[in-house]
């Protein structure tokens, strides 16, 4: 099976706003008129495909027909080259998704020729639009785009390459392969939400460094599969609140998901439902340039999020395909795709584009260009010319760590006895005024996460001079939002929830991950630990499963001294997320020197044997004080034991195999962690014993809870003891 059709997610159109029908029986809408002939009549080739095409039960054959029968324009003609290249890239790949970009060429034909504010010679240009294909299954869309318009490393040798291994082209947009690429999208919903994040940066850097420098739109073409999504309703509702009038969502509004007509499972009134979220909402034909354009036009003028509702025929042209699920989420074939062609009035060979639609293209691309000149001479005489390019580049500030090194000297003397929550606010009230760009935030949880700090003001409506986001309960649109604004540039975001909850936002934070950027999530109330409010609440699985997430770095903490060391490595990592897992309990100080990070290779021997080690206790988090106490305890019967601190697994894997062999030791090998064992085999060994959660926590206080699972001091040391008897 193709692997857009492993699941629901990859649907295209939409179908809000209107009643059901049954799929045999819907009518065209949108389109008036008489129709002319059936599209048979127009192309030949139709024949060999289906002799007598059945209009009554695809009433979008009829609609198609009227739409091609308009008078042929320019628009037209470069929209066409969309299409063209879509099927073109799509049949060469045997797989892929052609319908999408076929239905939206007309809405994107306007967007890139006439609103879109961008240079293809330089698509990373700081004031540029941002544009987010929400709708990644219709990938060839984007790539068509960025080989029409002259961006450099999209040829055609690349679009033939679609959906091959190491082409730029890939099945979904992914981040990093083509800098005209803004953000990896492809699970649905997840790319609408990030734009929100790139919106409310857009602000948020315009309240900072001024109009001249930063003013710019977020468009997004999104699917109705993107649209039913929970986690565009949390980013909708997000932006709406906040008021982010740049932010312009296109939606392909075509009807068809992959199971057929969108009847079978949406009935939403879908520009109600935006409208109750603040947004401003349109209806227009999406197959009429004059009308788009007028629609986008008065987007821009309007101080609310808009959502324009673009009524499309997915794969328009396609002569028995268009308007079905036929034509979303497989190649169209050789014959239909001829036919289409046709159809189109479209004679060129796969891949080849005339001339003059390739020029009219190309100086569409440069047609930003002399506002892009404007904007560096502006930036070249601006005060903060250096403080802006160094947070769009993304490096620290020369003194970022000097704060910190020093309340690192102050946790060495006073060995203060705090949650590392707790800790990890210090640390925050140390880094956040020194580095600018750092933004905060938490969903509803701020007095829990301590993720705020005294003097930095919250963003507000109409006021986003602040450095700090109330995101509300809504952690899935915080963290994709988060990586927009991350991927923007100029902002390092970060931002707190329960640990547990970090189940709603793993597939931004795997986002993250992918698209290596810096996000910091510190996710506290790590364990058991947090006691009362119960199993609902205690996470026990999530720390080993965000351990198998590649690029993903944990850092759980063991007391105040760590915790300010895993914050600054976690703000210097510049090329994956960090989560920051953090305790409710308050933690004994377990380290007197403040001199060496020594959380910087991930993990280190804490407490050194007496002599040769006849066992290794390695802990992480709330439970290395419990392993030192145990040390203690064999140490005074006679067994050389050590303590191993493993702050960071992924740090401390990337080490030498030396260096870990020299921290671990020959001798028995313990593990200690409040949360279930999967993955500790590869520390400890075949032989090695593990002292965690074998299930589920409980409801009680958090001394009763370690006790009760028999996570504990003399739990660890009679495990040594019985193990070397």
């Amino acid at each position: 099976m193709h692997a857009g059709h492993f699941r629901r997610r990859r649907t295209c159109g939409a179908h809000g706003g209107h009643p059901p029908h049954p799929v045999a029986h819907r009518p065209p809408r949108l389109y008036s008129g008489s129709h002319p002939p059936s599209s048979s009549r127009r192309c030949p080739l139709l024949a060999s495909i289906a002799p007598t095409p059945d209009a009554s039960a695809n009433p979008a054959l009829a609609a198609q027909a009227e739409i091609l029968s308009r008078p042929e324009t320019e628009a037209r003609r470069l929209a066409n080259a969309i299409r063209a290249l879509a099927i073109d890239g799509v049949e060469a790949a045997k797989s892929g998704h052609p319908g999408m970009p076929m239905g939206m060429a007309d809405a994107a034909t306007v967007l890139f020729t006439k609103f879109l504010k961008y240079d293809a010679a330089d698509p990373r240009w700081a004031d540029r639009d941002r544009f987010v294909l929400s709708a990644g299954h219709g990938s060839m869309l984007l790539y068509a785009l960025l080989h029409l318009t002259g961006h450099a490393g999209m040829g055609v040798d690349e679009l033939k390459r679609f959906r091959q291994l190491h082409s730029p082209a890939a099945g979904h947009p992914e981040f990093g392969e083509h800098p005209g690429i803004e953000t990896t999208t492809g699970p649905l919903g997840q790319g609408l939400a990030t734009s929100v994040g790139m919106a409310l940066a857009e602000r948020m850097l315009a309240a900072r460094f001024g109009a001249s420098l930063v003013d710019h739109r977020t468009w997004v073409i999104a699917s109705d599969g993107d649209l039913q999504e929970g986690v565009s309703h949390e980013a909708a509702s997000l932006a709406g609140h906040y008021g982010l009038s740049k932010l312009c969502v296109l939606w392909d509004d075509n009807h068809i998901s992959i199971d057929g007509d969108t009847a079978l499972s949406f009935t939403d009134d879908t520009l109600k439902r935006f409208q109750a979220y603040g947004w401003a909402t349109r209806r227009v034909d999406g197959h009429d340039p004059e009308a788009l354009a007028a629609a986008m036009a008065w987007a821009t003028r309007n101080r609310k999020p808009t959502l324009i509702a673009c009524r499309t025929i997915i794969g328009l042209g396609a002569p028995t395909k268009a308007g079905t699920a036929g034509s979303h989420g497989s190649p169209l074939g050789a014959a239909e795709a001829a036919a289409a062609k046709e159809a189109l009035g479209w004679t060129g060979a796969p891949f080849t584009v005339p001339e003059d639609i390739k020029a009219a293209w190309e100086a569409a691309g440069r047609r930003g260009a002399g506002t892009r000149r404007s904007w560096l001479k502006r930036l070249t005489k601006h005060p903060q010319q250096a403080e802006f390019d160094r947070a769009m580049a993304g490096r620290l500030p020369e003194s970022w760590h000097e704060a910190l090194a020093a309340l690192r000297a102050r946790h060495a003397e006073e060995k203060p006895k705090l949650a590392t929550r707790v800790s990890s606010q210090k640390a925050l009230e140390a880094l956040v005024p020194s580095v600018p760009e750092m933004v905060g935030g938490s969903a509803d949880l701020t007095g829990s996460n301590n993720t705020n700090v005294k003097g930095i003001p919250a963003i507000a409506p109409g006021n986003f001079g602040g450095r700090f986001v109330h995101w509300g309960v809504r952690e899935h649109g915080m963290a994709a939002a988060m990586n927009g604004m991350a991927l923007h540039g100029g902002i390092i975001p970060y931002s707190g929830t329960f640990l547990v909850f970090s189940d709603y936002m793993r597939p931004a934070i795997r986002l993250a991950a992918l698209m290596r950027q810096r996000v910091i999530h510190v996710l506290t109330h790590d364990s058991i630990g947090l006691g009362e409010d119960g199993p609902t609440h205690q996470p026990v699985e999530h720390l080993a499963s965000f351990r198998a997430m590649p690029n993903v770095f944990v850092f759980r903490p063991a007391d105040a001294m760590e915790t300010a060391e895993c914050w600054e490595l976690a703000v210097k990592r510049a090329d994956g997320p960090s989560l920051l897992a953090l305790s409710r309990q308050n933690l004994p100080a377990l380290r007197a020197e403040s001199g060496e990070n020594r959380c910087a290779r991930g993990g280190y021997v804490l407490a050194e044997a007496s002599a040769a080690r006849k066992a290794t206790l390695i802990a992480t988090g709330s439970e290395v004080h419990l392993a030192v106490a145990a040390r203690d305890a064999l140490e005074a019967e006679g067994i050389p034991t050590a303590v191993v601190s493993l702050p960071c697994w992924e740090i401390f894997a990337a080490q030498d195999a030396g260096y870990r062999e020299q921290v671990l030791g020959p001798a028995l090998r313990v593990g200690v962690e409040a949360a279930i064992g999967f993955g500790w085999d590869r520390w400890l060994g075949n032989d090695g014993i593990f002292v965690g959660m074998g299930g589920f926590g409980a409801s009680a206080p958090a001394e009763d809870l370690f006790k009760h699972f028999g996570i504990t001091a003399d739990a660890v040391a009679a495990a040594v003891k019985k193990r070397l008897a």
